[in-house]
């Protein structure tokens, strides 16, 4: 079963501008009840032509703490949802310490952010 953290080779064209496209590693970022229940899967391309993260969004991962023929960065700029029929070979599974880093990029991503006390309570609270 396909697993949250387990990196795949997936075919993700044909593709439109700057998509990730080709057949490239994919991290799979969806939670694993919908990896085993959904037809459909969510993932963050991998590109290896970056040599370290440019972005809050990026995360590097090392070859040799990984399993990937490459250094590489995870772009969570770069998610989408494919059909599970993409999914080639399993390449590896993602350590929980470069999964928290990935949850920090992806909340970067989509602009979730703790929420902020509100203006009127902190002004009531100093009066």
């Amino acid at each position: 079963m396909v697993k949250r953290g387990d990196i795949y080779f997936a075919d993700l064209s044909p593709v439109i501008g700057s998509e990730q496209g080709g057949i490239r590693p994919v991290l799979v970022i969806q939670n694993n009840l919908g990896n085993h229940f959904s037809p459909t899967i969510i993932v963050a391309a991998i590109t290896a032509k970056m040599a370290k993260p440019k972005l809050p969004t990026h995360i590097g991962i090392k070859s040799n703490q990984t399993g990937i023929e490459r250094d590489s960065v995870i772009l969570m700029e770069q998610i989408r949802t494919i059909d599970k029929s993409r999914l080639k070979e399993r390449v590896c599974h993602l350590d929980q310490a470069i999964m928290l880093q990935v949850d920090e990029a992806l909340k970067i991503s989509v602009g979730i952010t703790p929420p902020q006390p509100q203006l009127s309570y902190i002004e009531e609270s100093h009066s």
